[in-house]
């Protein structure tokens, strides 16, 4: 009886939490703007920095679309730990901010928005990347046992962190 009541509390407290999330990290990298959005509205080029393609070397990439900017799409199909989903640029201001349109079919359904905003400081951008969507029950349940922030926040950070060793690099060569 107890477990039960147990279950039934875990469930309704997941009820109650927000219905949507956000995921936000920033880096200040020592480049222009404009080098670094050139990392990011190609998706050939997150082959390079992104830290999930470092998670399946056997990924399956699609790309099709745009060669870069709006209408670009990114497909992709891996093993358990990135699943299968598609990007598609759907915003673009050159070289301040790019949205991206984030669809995971597998292992579980979701639909998302990540976004990178791009702000000039001198001789430095600061970078800001976040994701974000609806909370439905299931993701809900899933968060009270699992770090949203933490798992995707890590990833962005992990990111940003090799954009920024990239950009530094060629801006410096």
């Amino acid at each position: 009886m107890v477990v039960v009541l147990v279950i039934i509390g875990v469930m309704i407290f997941a009820a109650t939490t927000p219905n949507a999330f956000r995921t936000e990290r920033s880096a200040s990298i020592k480049a222009t703007p404009e080098k670094i959005y050139a990392l990011l509205q190609d998706f050939h080029e997150w082959e390079v920095w992104s830290p999930w393609e470092k998670i399946d070397p056997a990924i399956v990439r699609t790309y099709s679309g745009a060669a870069s900017g709006v209408g670009a799409i990114y497909e992709w199909d891996g093993n358990k730990e990135i699943g299968q989903g598609r990007m598609e640029i759907t915003e673009a201001t050159i070289p301040t901010k790019l949205v991206i349109k984030i669809s995971f079919f597998k292992p579980f359904e979701a639909h998302n928005t990540v976004e990178f905003i791009l702000t000039s400081q001198g001789e430095n951008t600061q970078v800001t990347q976040a994701m974000y969507g609806p909370s439905p029950y299931l993701s809900k349940l899933m968060c009270l046992f699992f770090d949203m922030d933490k798992m995707v926040g890590g990833k962005q950070a992990e990111g940003l962190a090799t954009i920024k060793e990239i950009a530094e690099k060629q801006m410096s060569s």
